[in-house]
């Protein structure tokens, strides 16, 4: 490959990114893959050949939001209290997810069990010293999982989504659940 095909790809590659993170703020996960090349400039292969699945163009669009979740985790994981810790860091992945369009679908993917998915396992990597903090403080069952709790995250925020005030519902049912994965003090 010459330095001019390869200058080429990475045009094409930051273009199509782009024009990805526009279609997927307004349509979501189920942005078209067709709209997104249509808009770039370039053809579907030259989309698949950068992105080969929806999944990897979601996580390459969502990644930075996927980061600063991670960090705020890594910032309360030294909080006094497990308990709020925890909450306040669930209550903002709730908060991202309704504000970016996708990120909760691309944390419900299971992903390719060969590639993973990139997004759900940097969460859950993140939240697990959160987790195992507030388990040891005793705010929260020792049975209860990250990978169950960013569940619950997602299916708050996909049936929230079309309501008059998405962050607001989405809000209430967060913490309706949250008197569910607390035990009685």
């Amino acid at each position: 490959m010459t330095d001019r095909q390869r200058a080429d790809a990475r045009r094409n590659h930051e273009r199509i990114l782009a024009v990805a993170e526009q279609e997927v703020a307004v349509h979501g996960a189920g942005a078209s893959l067709e709209q997104i090349a249509r808009v770039a400039g370039v053809g579907s292969a030259t989309v698949r050949r950068h992105f080969p699945t929806r999944q990897a163009l979601l996580e390459a669009v969502l990644w930075h939001r996927i980061e600063v979740l991670c960090e705020r985790a890594r910032e309360l994981a030294g909080a006094d209290d497990g308990r709020e810790a925890l909450l306040a860091w669930l209550g903002e992945v709730v908060t991202y997810c309704v504000a970016a369009k996708g990120l909760a679908t691309a944390l419900a993917f299971e992903g390719d069990p060969v590639q993973g998915n990139s997004c759900a396992t940097a969460i859950e990597e993140a939240a697990e010293p959160l987790l195992r903090r507030a388990v040891a403080d005793g705010a929260v069952a020792a049975d209860v999982t990250v990978v169950e709790l960013v569940t619950l995250i997602v299916g708050i925020v996909t049936v929230t989504e079309h309501h008059r005030d998405p962050a607001g519902s989405a809000g209430r049912l967060f913490a309706l659940a949250v008197a569910g994965i607390s035990p009685v003090r």
